[in-house]
């Protein structure tokens, strides 16, 4: 049996940028309910009660968020290297967790989560939740529907000039914790993930171009800071079922025409949308041109924070909640071995593995 059919009461933890995408979405959610916030800089989190007609409380701190009785789940919305401390306070506050991705800046760190939440009985669920969204699903049923044949290979390429040509307070990203890989690794890796099942074995090369980057816009804008990890990540990924993924993860190209994800069967070629969006055009080349195909899975129209709607129902439901921390701590523990493999210079197995989640059918 699940819990009752109610709306599952959201604390933020966390106004800062990507806050507002999340807020865009959850405020249209019937399965969802926000009721607090909490930052650092409080003057951000009464912006968003503000925004709201007062209808959020405002939090003093973290723990005054996780205390209150009107929190159901917390929302931990914080830079990665907070991620693992904010979701185990709210655990042990007897909360429900659904972060930012990454899971945890370390595999130690992810353990204690998933430790703390199965201690207590309680879910913890991880971004992205972009995979759930109609491109990425409807590609997943494409290749579940044998469209492409066996699944043989698959590309994943995020190439882009750095996060300081747009971001206005980018240093996070260029610290440990940061990076192309475990900033932009989880939205592919997640979707690589549901198409294709875990990963087992991983190679990897990686370097960085400069010392220092230069923030491009803001009040900041002219403001240099020193990069403290490798910007461009390049691997070869084993599935267990036998495909082979190359990934490419960086900060260092300027421009280039790559396709998002393309997974390669022995019969078809499956060009699958951008994962950082929901949607998006799925295209199948069976060898006499690529033709678009139809919408068949995914939750449609759907935005940030759509996996709170999808951890709210599965409560109700009593079924497993699909952007899970087992998979976000699988994903992880790929990119750091795939770190690992980078700096000895040679294959490593991937220790951890995770069911592939359960499709977004309709």
């Amino acid at each position: 049996m699940g819990e009752p059919l109610k709306p599952l009461r959201v604390g933020i933890v966390g106004a800062g940028k990507i806050s507002g995408a999340y807020l865009a979405t959850l405020t249209t959610l019937a399965s969802v309910e926000l009721t607090a916030v909490t930052d650092l800089d409080r003057g951000r989190a009464e912006a968003v009660a503000a925004r709201h007609g007062g209808r959020i409380a405002v939090a003093d701190s973290v723990a005054d968020l996780v205390a209150r009785e009107d929190v159901d789940a917390v929302l931990n919305l914080t830079v990665p290297a907070a991620h693992a401390d904010v979701a185990l306070q709210a655990l042990r506050a007897g909360k429900h967790v659904y972060g930012e991705k990454p899971l945890a800046a370390s595999r130690e760190e992810a353990d204690a989560v998933l430790a703390a939440a199965r201690e207590r009985g309680l879910r913890v669920g991880c971004a992205p939740d972009t995979v759930l969204g109609t491109g990425t699903q409807t590609a997943r049923k494409a290749v579940d529907d044998g469209l492409i044949g066996r699944p043989v290979a698959a590309t994943a390429f995020m190439t882009g000039a750095g996060h300081e040509t747009w971001h206005p307070d980018p240093e996070f990203y260029y610290r440990p914790g940061g990076g192309p890989l475990l900033d932009m690794g989880p939205y592919y890796l997640s979707a690589l993930v549901h198409l294709l099942g875990p990963v087992v074995r991983v190679t990897g090369a990686s370097s960085r171009s400069r010392a220092e980057r230069t923030i491009g816009s803001g009040p900041r804008a002219g403001h240099s800071f020193p990069v403290e990890v490798d910007t461009h990540i390049t691997g070869t990924l084993e599935h267990a079922e036998g495909a082979l993924s190359t990934l490419i993860m960086s900060f260092d190209i300027r421009a280039a025409r790559l396709p998002r994800i393309e997974v390669h069967g022995t019969v078809a070629s499956l060009s699958v949308p951008d994962p950082n969006t929901f949607d998006g055009a799925v295209e199948l080349n069976r060898g006499d041109g690529w033709e678009t195909l139809p919408v068949s899975a995914g939750y449609p129209d759907a935005g940030r924070g759509a996996a709170l709607a999808d951890l709210s129902e599965a409560l109700s439901a009593g079924r497993p909640h699909r952007a899970s921390a087992e998979l976000a701590a699988h994903v992880l523990d790929v990119m750091l071995t795939l770190m690992d493999a980078a700096e000895q210079g040679r294959a490593l197995p991937v220790t951890s593995s995770c069911e592939r989640p359960a499709p977004v059918t309709r």
